[in-house]
């Protein structure tokens, strides 16, 4: 039986009387494949954009901070001691991937003729390099060890350029304090985040300088860092850490320390949901029209199939599998031609951004499999029963004898 529709359906598709009928199928498959590449793009850039926005901020810091609740927003953090209880807690939950200490002060850099306000955040032997390596330009990462204090610094290409200072410099910083202090630092790298928040402010060095120049002992820190595994299990992480800590610290999230960002990178999913919407219902709108554009063109064909014996539910199913050639020939085309550009942007960084505005420099492209497959099902589903209106309609109301007279 089933062999008979699938003949039918392909005569029927690729008569060549159907002089009306087949630049109309082109354009519905066009129409398909376009709604299809139009997804993916949007889906593959809206989660490689998110993905690398997340990992520059999480290469700014980490996925969850520790601080003292009075902690200010000056960067002049309450120090607390780092050997708290609470981290052998810590320590087994299998989430947590690492902890590093830090403390933030507020200095001057001098050149010849530039004066620049930074922030130096002092790191330790803790520091996980595995994140922030990738952001990297020139020179070497900080070799930070428990045995000797570290001269060297890290800051930004963008500032670097700024103040005129090149790999090997001196890096003369002031601290204003009672009383002000000086620090002569070694520049051995640049980087580049892309995030200017970070990028013009920030200068990496050992946590020891800033330990001195705040008079604390070498136990006390301004907070904790706290790498995680997975992301998709912050919140619940977060809320681990603070249930664990108690009342004298606060562990903030990423999202909680950067609200703003997080917030502009969640309007991407509505914006990716409108254009899905819209294009699938063109997409529909376009395939309605063409399969009734073919019935019309095959009523006298329905008639003598009908004439021949062949039942309303199998005349239905003959329809259904034209409307399922055509939706699977624009499926395949589209996404042949949707992971062909995404394979060409992801590799070879063709289309550029101001990395000034979008904190990236090229669109960001990223492939999740199982979202694509479930797309090309929905929209198979979608189409393949938007398609039973009109073919049970055609298959009950053409009588024989009227279809087979229709001109």
């Amino acid at each position: 039986m089933n062999a008979v529709e699938n003949l039918l359906s392909k005569r029927l598709l690729k008569a060549k009387d159907n002089q009306y009928t087949r630049p109309i199928i082109r354009l519905s498959v066009l129409g398909i494949s376009i709604c299809l590449i139009i997804i993916i793009l949007a889906l593959s850039i809206s989660t490689g954009y998110k993905n690398a926005i997340e990992k520059k901020v999480i290469d700014m810091g980490s996925h969850i901070r520790i601080s003292n609740y009075d902690m200010n927003y000056s960067f002049d953090p309450k120090p607390f001691d780092k050997n708290q209880l609470f981290l052998e807690d810590l320590k087994s939950n299998p989430d947590i991937a690492n902890f590093q200490y830090f403390a933030t002060k507020v200095g001057i850099i001098k050149t010849k003729d530039q004066v620049e306000g930074i922030i130096v955040k002092g790191i330790d032997s803790t520091f996980s390099w595995e994140h922030f390596r990738s952001n990297m330009l020139e020179g070497n990462t900080l070799q930070v060890k428990d045995s000797q204090i570290c001269n060297g610094v890290l800051m930004s290409k963008s500032l670097a350029r700024k103040l005129k200072l090149h790999i090997g410099d001196k890096v003369y910083t002031y601290f204003v304090q009672d009383p002000p202090m000086q620090r002569r630092f070694i520049l051995e790298g640049t980087f580049e985040t892309g995030m200017p928040e970070y990028d013009d402010k920030f200068v990496i060095a050992d946590l020891r300088h800033v330990q001195k120049l705040n008079r604390w002992d070498s136990n006390y820190v301004g907070g904790i860092e706290i790498l995680i595994r997975d992301y998709d299990q912050l919140q619940e992480v977060g809320n681990f850490v603070n249930d664990q800590i108690g009342y004298q610290l606060k562990a903030e999230t990423i999202q909680q320390i950067y609200p703003e960002i997080f917030q502009w990178t969640e309007l991407f999913d509505t914006n990716v949901m409108v254009l899905m919407t819209i294009t699938i219902f063109i997409c529909i709108v376009t395939l309605i029209s063409t399969f009734f554009i073919i019935i019309l063109e095959q009523t006298p064909n329905i008639g003598i199939l009908k004439a021949m014996g062949l039942t309303t539910h199998r005349v239905r199913k003959v329809f259904m599998l034209i409307g399922l050639r055509i939706i699977i020939e624009g499926m395949l085309i589209g996404n042949a031609i949707a992971v062909g550009l995404c394979l060409i942007q992801k590799y070879f960084h063709l289309i550029k951004l101001d990395a000034s505005s979008y904190f990236v420099d090229y669109v960001p492209i990223e492939f999740n499999i199982p979202v694509i497959v479930a797309i090309n099902a929905g929209i198979l589903t979608i189409c393949l029963l938007v398609l039973l209106i009109p073919a049970t309609f055609v298959a009950k109301k053409n009588a024989a004898i009227h279809a087979i007279q229709f001109d």
